[in-house]
């Protein structure tokens, strides 16, 4: 924003504008920002207002539909769609996909160069770690390790992009909400540690079988007498270890999106704060490319010790 404020003021003084006449206060600007695009379903008779508690309409029957505000996106309930996190969340995934997939296909023996560097250097990355942490024999881990560390790291990325530019163009198309930090949304994450649980209690169940899983849940640490204790201690560890993985990221993440929404409201204090504001943005986005990162890395790492574990026989 900083070097937006330096290229075009003009462009920038209408940014400003738009804050100012649109939210009345700073904190209707943030809620704004950590909004979703929510798709979901209204009831019959539901009384959908607009941003000043007006009721504009009143719906005749079911209707599925995009949520206008927080309230609207609160009331569709636990069937609903955040549009946007999804959508990012899909794009970059093929973004991933479709480059990794054109350096192997331009590969070539000699010297590499360019992109096919860069996927070896990730691939060569990712089979050190895989090795280091995981000392069974399984297909699977190497490429779930790499799919979930660059999914993860470029959807982290994305926080890096300033935080008005993409919501104001989607406002300009009628878009109302827009939050392009799929990391940022605990659904995501959720989804993300749930997926790698899900791996874990298959790969237990395979390899120590059924009684060999529920022995190892049951049977220690304590004497076997003590099964409803270690039950217990064992349940409520095996449970956290999805919630763990997905909260770590999800906070670290939110945490940094709402310094940058903090600092962009900076740019609508006049040109003093706007340039300290410009300031402090690059200094947290550099500061924040190692969060982004250690936060890929974190995430694929446990991925891994996860399923070393599933492997093990005892843990």
């Amino acid at each position: 924003m900083g070097a937006l404020a330096r290229a075009h003021p003009k462009l920038t003084l209408r940014f400003i504008s738009i804050m100012a006449s649109e939210y009345a206060t700073s904190g209707e600007y943030i809620k704004h920002h950590l909004q979703n695009l929510t798709y979901g379903k209204l009831p019959a008779g539901y009384e959908r207002t607009d941003h000043h508690g007006d009721v504009v309409e009143v719906l005749s029957a079911p209707t599925w539909t995009v949520a206008h505000n927080a309230q609207e996106a609160k009331d569709m309930g636990f069937m609903a769609f955040h549009v946007d996190s999804l959508g990012v969340s899909v794009v970059l995934g093929a973004v991933f996909t479709f480059f990794f997939w054109l350096a192997a296909r331009r590969a070539t023996a000699g010297v590499p160069a360019g992109l096919q560097n860069f996927v070896e250097w990730v691939v060569e990355f990712i089979e050190s770690s895989v090795r280091g942490s995981f000392s069974h024999v399984n297909p699977l881990v190497a490429p779930l390790a790499l799919t979930v560390f660059m999914w993860v790291f470029l959807m982290n990325l994305m926080d890096l992009i300033p935080v008005d530019w993409l919501p104001w163009v989607a406002t300009l198309a009628g878009v109302p909400y827009l939050k392009i930090v799929p990391s940022t949304d605990p659904n995501v994450t959720f989804a993300l540690a749930l997926s790698v649980f899900i791996l874990v209690l298959y790969y237990s169940v395979k390899m120590k079988g059924p009684g060999g899983f529920f022995a190892e849940l049951a049977f220690q640490p304590f004497p076997k007498f003590l099964f409803p204790v270690n039950l217990l201690l064992e349940g409520v560890g095996l449970i956290a270890k999805p919630i763990s993985l997905a909260l770590r990221l999800f906070g670290n993440m939110y945490a940094g999106e709402m310094i940058f929404i903090l600092i962009a409201l900076m740019f609508g204090g006049g040109w003093v704060l706007g340039l300290f504001g410009g300031v402090l943005q690059w200094a947290w986005a550099v500061f924040h490319i190692l969060i982004i990162t250690l936060q890929a890395f974190i995430f694929m790492t446990l991925t891994i010790v996860y399923l070393d574990m599933a492997h093990s026989e005892h843990h």
